[in-house]
């Protein structure tokens, strides 16, 4: 389970950090010359690979979606046949607010079902009432090697930080993630800032693209599409 360490006070911001949040803009707009966007059909359970769940096809007021169960474990529902080496993904996502059981977000790089990189966000700290642990409602990861307590103990603020704006936590939100090169970014309805850049840990160039769901949670997807950076 997705449990808490005694909050360090110090999000270290260190030179590398100012630096990389300068030139992200510059990166991320050389990401935007892509090529045509993708929008995988989430209810043809035949594009997919699933594993570590079940999942349904829902309607959800105006969004088709699909909905993962809560189990044990991390949930992975696979596209099929589609690499992904650099690009934006972009998806609606729906959590809940309750503590320690919603862990949404996507996998990439995918090597495998327990070797990626990710991105997930805790809705429960959307706004939570301990202000430390706002600061850990989205959380980049690489599985198996970097999961996020090992982060969190080695790394404390760098892989992980606080969402702006704010979302309802037990309602739909989007989400875009950017990968360019070893930049990864992270941009929450439509936000002019993003809320999350990091520099991948990872050395997969490219892989797989999977919706995920961590440890006891359940969740639901729709709106998937998926834009890779032109090559020269």
């Amino acid at each position: 389970m997705d449990q808490f360490f005694k909050p360090n006070p110090k999000h270290m911001i260190t030179r590398k950090t100012i630096l990389l949040a300068m030139l992200f803009p510059v990166i991320y707009c050389a990401a935007q010359a892509q090529a045509p966007s993708f929008q995988p059909d989430l209810s043809n359970f035949n594009l997919w690979t699933l594993s570590g769940r079940t999942i349904v096809s829902v309607v959800d007021g105006s969004r088709e979606a699909v909905k993962f169960n809560a189990a044990k474990g991390n949930g992975l529902y696979l596209l099929n046949d589609f690499e992904f080496k650099e690009g934006s993904i972009e998806f609606d996502v729906k959590g809940k607010n309750v503590d320690g059981r919603s862990f949404v977000g996507v996998a990439f790089h995918v090597q495998n079902d327990s070797t990626y990189d990710g991105i997930y966000l805790r809705p429960f700290n959307f706004v939570n009432a301990d202000t430390i642990r706002r600061w850990r409602a989205v959380q980049y990861i690489v599985h198996p090697k970097f999961p996020w307590f090992n982060l969190r103990e080695n790394f404390p603020g760098k892989y992980e930080n606080k969402v702006k704006p704010v979302p309802n936590p037990d309602e739909w939100f989007h989400v875009k993630i950017t990968v360019f090169g070893k930049n990864v970014q992270v941009v929450v309805n439509g936000a002019t800032e993003a809320c999350l850049r990091v520099e991948k840990l990872s050395t997969y160039q490219s892989g797989k693209i999977a919706l995920w769901v961590g440890e006891g949670s359940d969740g639901s997807f729709a709106n998937l599409s998926i834009r890779a950076a032109k090559t020269p």
